[in-house]
């Protein structure tokens, strides 16, 4: 990952260099979270630039701090920066900056790690204040993305992430010649014509980059085209990163896939296929851990990703229920799954799933067990579907199966059909197709017990002898 990329024309003319050098020696970084006023808050949602702060303070400065624990680096001090006035500069006040400007001289801080949005002007001059690297929040998230990347098609959606961040950001190294040499009446100046240069460049590598992430999406969407030629349904997993859906696929799937205690362990989707309890197979698949202020362009590099979602016939929203902003997780989860399209309070397909309830009292776990299994006796209601669970104990992993395979359930059909024994076409098509649950060679022909998926009816009530 790369703060800056110099071009000659429309060629490179040094490699991408990392946001933050990967030597041995961990970085020593000061993470900063700002806090806004109950003023400013109010101030931000009534021009509808926010809405509402459901995250306590202290889960913040966590999840500030376990951002930076992702990519390794030494966490000296994560620290709370009231803000009541937004400086355009600087963002924050100048007693605020230069008290931090101590802390990074004695410290010998080598990166500070702003947890929001920084402009190109706010991050440059707070560089230069503090004579150190600057990370906002989306910054850091893109260097996570890009250590954590495996295939193709993740660095392919990093780096059209990251370029789309980097052209906004062509002025920090270019102020000098705006300086040394300004521009000069219409006509602009070699400073300026450099940064439109770069830019047009960095255009050119974005529209590259999207030419071949739609040839990905593409062969994404001849698999989905070959899967669905085979009666598996696809169940997804999605959540907030770091909940558990890993470990969770892991458990179901018997697979080994990277599950650890960090946020975004999981970047490149995995596909298993796993048997219900009743012998029916399914495909799982694990997406990438979403997280609360998700740029918009990231949701978008991804989307790629996330289509398997959308395609999904059952959406697992796997939830941390002992962390103790679960519900403002949960809503973050839902706003980027809105950008695609997915109402979660809305889609019949999903199923909430309440795990580490092993990490609750044996009081909240055995309340949340109840109340789980009451919504699941309330279908009819408008109440979610919710399935209580550890997926490091394996409580609640029955019952989930189960409201899989009755979720499933719920969008297939029983019939049973009559084929002449002649029709060999027509037999192959149907055990392509469906589950064949029974079959009697009779004298009229081959009668077979069907479950069909709901998109199949039709072709095979005109097709074929339904009885």
């Amino acid at each position: 990952m790369a703060d800056h990329e110099e071009f000659e024309g429309d060629k490179p003319k040094r490699r991408n260099r990392p946001l933050i050098d990967r030597g041995e020696v961990a970085v020593s970084a000061l993470v900063l979270v700002p806090i806004l006023s109950q003023h400013l808050q109010g101030k931000k949602i009534a021009q509808g630039d926010g809405k509402p702060i459901r995250r306590s303070d202290q889960a913040r400065l966590e999840e500030a701090k376990g951002l930076a624990a992702a990519i390794n680096l030494n966490v000296v001090d994560v620290l709370r920066v009231p803000l009541t006035t937004i400086r355009p500069s600087t963002l924050i006040g100048k007693g605020k900056l230069a008290e931090i400007g101590d802390r990074i001289h004695d410290d010998k801080i080598e990166l500070v790690i702003m947890d929001s949005p920084l402009t190109p002007i706010q991050q440059r001059n707070l560089e230069t204040e503090w004579k150190c690297k600057v990370l906002d929040r989306t910054g850091l998230i893109l260097e996570i993305f890009g250590r954590r990347a495996q295939t193709r098609e993740g660095r392919l959606q990093v780096e059209l992430a990251h370029l789309n961040y980097q052209k906004g950001r062509l002025v920090r190294s270019w102020t000098h010649l705006e300086r040394q040499r300004g521009g000069i009446g219409f006509m602009g100046g070699p400073g300026e014509t450099q940064i439109e240069a770069d830019r047009r460049a960095l255009q050119d590598k974005i529209g590259r980059l999207e030419r071949d992430l739609e040839q990905v999406r593409r062969t994404r969407g001849l698999h989905r085209s070959n899967r669905q030629k085979v009666p598996h349904p696809v169940v997804a997993l999605v959540g907030y990163t770091n909940a558990g859906k890993s470990t969770l696929f892991n458990r179901l799937t018997d697979a080994d896939i990277f599950a650890k205690d960090l946020l975004f362990a999981t970047l490149d989707p995995t596909l298993r296929t796993l048997s219900l309890p009743h012998g029916r197979q399914i495909i799982l698949s694990d997406t990438v851990g979403f997280i609360s202020d998700l740029p918009t362009h990231l949701v978008a590099a991804f989307r790629a990703t996330l289509e398997e979602v959308l395609e999904a016939d059952v959406i697992l929203h796997v939830r941390d229920i002992s962390h103790e902003d679960t519900a403002a997780q949960a809503e973050d989860v839902a706003s980027v799954l809105d950008h695609l399209g997915i109402k979660m309070d809305e889609d019949p397909r999903v199923i909430e799933i309440w795990n580490k309830i092993d990490l609750l009292d044996d009081e909240e776990r055995m309340s949340l067990v109840d109340l789980a299994g009451q919504q699941q006796r309330s279908l009819a209601t408008e109440q979610m579907q919710a399935i209580a669970l550890s997926a490091i104990t394996g409580e609640g992993e029955e019952l989930l199966l189960e409201a899989v395979e009755d979720k499933l359930a719920e969008k297939d059909n029983l019939l049973s059909v009559r084929l002449d024994y002649a029709d060999g076409q027509g037999l192959a098509w149907l055990y392509q197709h469906c589950d064949v649950l029974t079959r009697e060679d009779e004298e009229e022909g081959i009668r077979l017990s069907l479950r069909i998926q709901m998109k199949y009816q039709d072709e095979i009530r005109n097709r074929f002898r339904v009885i």
